[in-house]
């Protein structure tokens, strides 16, 4: 015995003194690689390798082989910190591989010893079905050379074998994963196959027998299954895979072994795609079923206005395109699509922003909690707001306590009161006996004897189950049904392999014409090879689910409880109802307005009745009556105007208001024209008359009238031919103008949308400008030439004064009312005041200051008759009136220029006598010529008074002659008995030299 110790520590002793010397040194010796192989250091190159002894904690090396050779055993290994490598004890070994072919038999089986790739030292052990006889050796071995030590064996079929054959099917049941479906649908499916292998009406022939593996909802997952359904025997004659991701994964590769695959819980509608899917048949609805049922309830409710809300997978997009295309269709519209991968706060938040009502919710259950946990914070529930949610949640789905949630029991049950769900009908609500011959409350018990009791809001799959059961019965009678047509064509279903495609057809057809009653309800498929199935639809009330109806899309009929609730008075409104409102000027503010302007064209037609029934009177015919006229009648249609300012839609109709648009225009343009256009004719021709040079002034002193009248038409002319082309080119039409939405008083889930009619045109601002600068230059020039006439006084337009204060007064309230008006044009009662306002204190101010005047002086004064009648009634060729006093003198002062005129002359011919008489007088001499001149003196009649030719006294004297005998040349002035003063008046005097 201590001998035998001795041995076992010397043998142990080197490799211990080893990991002893390797851990002080913190890494693992170099090993040497398996035979025909090698070892991959990564990181490390040639000459590091070959110098290299130790290699650090952690680090890896990777077992390769030569050739077709695989190793066998770890192919990696770890340096641990004590200082040996992982899996030290197995050896991994670079071995040839045997052909996989021997590895399956058809309608046989294969066990694989050891199990794993077929390598040196591999045993397989070869049987048959039931049916088949096994031809060949049972057994065989895989040899160091890589080849099988025997030939492959092959099943025959036994004719002489009584019993079933078996018919295989390959599934994945979701045992785990994101839908533990298979947790009830497995013992669904087993309990049909029970039901099926013991009915003697059924494949009576046959024994289904169902092969399944736990996909776990994982695609990945599935697809290293789908291998070894595949390539390991009994060959399968369908495939039932379950959620959707796996099916699509099934489906899409089911078609290269000519397979049909049966789908129990896919619901995705890609997977409609006959094109992509060409096999594939489910007994599980399509999501879009669920489309057609919210398309009736929205018609139902009278909704036309939706919102959305997904979760970003596949299933869910499809969904949601197709709902789209569907809504479209029935004239909805989905005003707000959100999405989101995890986090659903800021797509709830943009529902809550952009007044989402209706929202449709495509998302799994934990999604679920997640968003209604975000609504109870945006407060997007209640009765204004109505959720549409997918069914199959379970029913205590947000009383689940989630820790990534952070909302209570009560704030979720708060939030989801009042939802509608619409759910396929999978338990047929009526009791029928269908294929089975149970019915769907008889299936129940049997699966929850079969389950054993669980609690079925705890199981996975327990509302699918139905579809299981059904799908298991819909591929049996499909089979059954392929008997006769296979027999005549000479093949058997046992004959079916992965290359025979006339089988494979056969059971297409025959699922594809499938019509049964199972416990799910009718089962028939459609043309994409989803099931056509009743949808429920349910509401949660109080906290549980109520049935509130049915509804069958292939019949297009809704069956309605009538027991639907409402956390308000009824269903709310798809929106915020938003209640057009048209603002209309004040009727107590027009009809005050309309007096004024009433009483101001009364006022208009007194005046001017006055002025033509005063025409003949000379004060009155000095004034330019015509013109006044025509002022009255321009402020008469200018308050006119002002009736059609403020004539709107609560008066007229909508399509009338483009005349009243119109008739605003055109007496405003034409009112202005004639009232102001005939004012600034006065002044513009008393400016012309007294403000020229003094060789003009005769001339125009005599006024011609049709001048004036003719300025008035051109400038009336020229606002009748813009407004013409205003029409033609760009004409007035209305506009509405939107504003901010209000809310009205009290909790109304109404908003009033206010509006204003305009009337306006596409180039309106650039029409306004040519106008508004045109008429501003005009009173611009009339303000000016006003002021310049203001000292003015002429005979022929007497109330030029009165005229120029007119200007005053109209064009500062133009000036001011235009631009206030354009900027308050969206406040209908300031803008009407303002503008209405305006024209009745211009047109006010004009009347009363042009034409007050008048009536008064011819009232107090009593010139109401002509100015003959007015000369018999006094007697008198004199009157105290100024005005024929001014005439008077005018007329003297001009008889009084032409005697000057004419004593100037003589003047001037007497100088001229006097300088001849000089002459003759120097050419004699001094003596004589004084001898003449007291012998002859002149005669008296050439004598003239030298005081005569003096100016009137305050005038300057004019120059003295420097000749001394034209002295007293001035005493001329003294011989005409017309230049005495005594008939001449202190008034005459300044005009004899003007």
């Amino acid at each position: 015995m201590a001998q035998l110790l001795f041995l076992i520590i010397l043998y142990a002793l080197p490799s211990l003194v080893v990991a002893i010397h390797n851990s002080t040194t913190g890494g693992c010796g170099i090993i040497r690689p398996p035979r025909d192989g090698g070892i991959r250091y990564r990181g490390l190159t040639q000459e590091q390798i070959r110098n290299v002894q130790i290699l650090p904690v952690d680090y890896e090396i990777e077992y390769i082989c030569r050739g077709s050779r695989v190793i066998v055993g770890p192919k990696v290994r770890k340096c641990l910190p004590n200082g040996t490598w992982t899996e030290i004890t197995q050896h991994s070994r670079c071995l040839l591989l045997c052909p996989r072919v021997s590895t399956s038999l058809e309608n046989g089986r294969v066990a694989l010893k050891p199990p794993g790739p077929p390598v040196e030292g591999t045993v397989l052990h070869y049987s048959c079905h039931a049916g088949f006889i096994l031809e060949g050796r049972n057994i065989t071995h895989c040899t160091k050379m890589g080849k099988w030590d025997s030939p492959k064996p092959v099943c025959l079929y036994d004719r002489n074998y009584k019993g079933k054959k078996k018919l295989y099917i390959g599934a994945l049941f979701p045992m785990s994963g994101g839908w533990p479906g298979g947790q009830a649908c497995l013992p669904s499916a087993q309990m049909a196959l029970d039901l099926v292998n013991n009915r003697t009406d059924i494949l009576p022939d046959y024994e289904l027998e169902l092969i399944y593996y736990d996909s776990m909802c994982d695609p990945g997952e599935s697809t290293k299954l789908l291998y070894d359904l595949l390539y390991t025997e009994p060959i399968k004659t369908v495939l039932m895979p379950g959620c959707s991701s796996v099916s699509t994964l099934v489906a899409e590769a089911a078609r290269m072994w000519n397979l049909i695959v049966l789908s129990y819980g896919s619901s995705s509608p890609a997977l409609s795609n006959r094109d992509r899917f060409p096999t594939f048949f489910r007994t599980h609805p399509s999501a879009t079923l669920h489309n057609p049922t919210r398309v009736r309830l929205f018609q139902k409710w009278k909704w036309t206005k939706i919102a959305t809300i997904q979760q970003t997978t596949e299933v869910f997009t499809s969904t949601l395109d197709d709902l789209e295309q569907r809504v479209k269709e029935a004239g909805i519209e989905i005003s707000v699509r959100q999405s989101f991968l995890t986090d659903p706060a800021v797509a709830v938040k943009n529902l809550k922003r952009q007044d989402a009502r209706i929202i449709v919710g495509l998302f799994y259950e934990t999604e679920a909690r997640k968003v209604f946990c975000e609504v109870f914070k945006e407060k997007l529930y209640g009765k204004k707001y109505v959720w549409f949610l997918i069914g199959w949640y379970a029913d205590n789905w947000f009383k689940i306590k989630d820790p990534s949630i952070n909302c209570t029991i009560e704030n979720m049950t708060e939030a989801v009161e009042g939802h509608v769900t619409t759910e396929i009908v999978m338990l047929n609500p009526e009791t029928v006996r269908g294929a089975s011959n149970l019915t769907s409350q008889e299936f129940l018990g049997a699966l929850m004897t079969r389950l054993g009791g669980k609690n079925p809001e705890e199981t996975g799959g327990f509302q699918e189950a139905p579809l299981a059961y059904d799908a298991i019965w819909a591929l049996a009678l499909a089979l059954n049904k392929t008997v006769a047509p296979l027999k005549a064509k000479g093949h058997r279903l046992e004959d079916f392999n992965y290359n025979n495609h006339d089988i494979t057809a056969e059971i297409y057809r025959a699922l594809n014409t499938s019509s049964f009653e199972g416990v799910s309800g009718h089962v028939v498929f459609d043309a994409q090879g989803s099931r056509m199935a009743m949808t429920l639809i349910e509401q949660l009330q109080g906290g549980s689910y109520k049935k509130i109806g049915y509804y069958d899309s292939s019949q297009k009929n809704l069956s309605w409880f009538g027991n639907d609730v409402w956390i308000g008075a009824g269903p709310p409104a798809d929106s915020t109802i938003v209640i057009e409102e048209f603002r209309y000027v004040s009727q107590k503010l027009f009809a005050a307005v309309s007096v004024f302007a009433g009483l101001g064209i009364l006022l208009g037609i007194v005046c001017l009745t006055f002025n033509i029934y005063n025409s003949n009177v000379r004060y009155i015919q000095n004034s330019q009556p015509y013109l006044n006229n025509m002022t009255a009648v321009g402020c008469m249609m200018a308050l006119a105007a002002v009736f059609p300012l403020g004539i709107d839609g609560h008066h007229i109709h909508r399509s009338q208001f483009t005349v009243v648009c119109q008739f605003r225009l055109w007496l405003l343009g034409l009112g202005f024209s004639l009232a102001y256009g005939s004012m600034f004719t006065k002044i513009w021709w008393v400016h012309n008359l007294f403000t020229k040079k003094e060789e003009k002034k005769e001339k125009r002193k005599h006024l011609e009238p049709w001048k004036l009248y003719a300025t008035v038409g051109v400038l009336l002319a020229i606002d009748v031919l813009s407004l013409i082309v205003w029409q033609i080119v760009d004409p007035l039409h209305i506009t509405v103008e939107k504003f901010t939405k209000e809310a009205p008083k009290g909790d109304l889930d109404v908003l009033i949308q206010p509006l204003l009619e305009h009337c306006t045109s596409e180039k309106m601002n650039t029409w306004l400008g040519v106008v508004y600068g045109y008429k501003g230059l005009l009173l611009l020039l009339g303000i000016f030439l006003a002021y310049e006439t203001k000292s003015v006084s002429t005979e022929k337009i007497n109330d030029h004064r009165a005229v120029g204060m007119a200007i005053y007064n109209v064009a500062v309230l133009c000036m001011i009312t235009a631009p206030v008006t354009m900027i308050l044009s969206s406040q209908q009662d300031a803008s009407f005041a303002f503008a209405a306002l305006a024209i009745v204190f211009s047109v006010y101010i004009t009347l009363v200051v042009l034409f007050v005047p008048k009536m008064r002086r011819l009232i107090t004064r009593g010139e109401w008759q002509s100015e003959q009648q007015d000369t018999l009634k006094t007697g008198s060729s004199t009157n105290n009136n100024d005005e024929e006093k001014s005439r008077q003198l005018e007329r003297e002062n001009r008889e009084l220029q032409k005697i000057i005129q004419e004593k100037e002359q003589r003047v001037s011919e007497l100088r001229h006598q006097l300088v001849e008489r000089q002459a003759l007088r120097n050419r004699r001499t001094p003596s004589s010529v004084t001898n003449q001149n007291h012998s002859n003196p002149s005669p008296p009649s050439s004598q003239a008074d030298p005081t005569s030719l003096l100016p009137p006294p305050g005038y300057p004297n004019p120059a003295l002659d420097n000749h001394s005998p034209f002295t007293n040349s001035s005493n001329l002035y003294q011989a005409d008995s017309k230049m005495s003063r005594n008939h001449c008046h202190n008034s005459q005097i300044p005009l004899l030299y003007k």
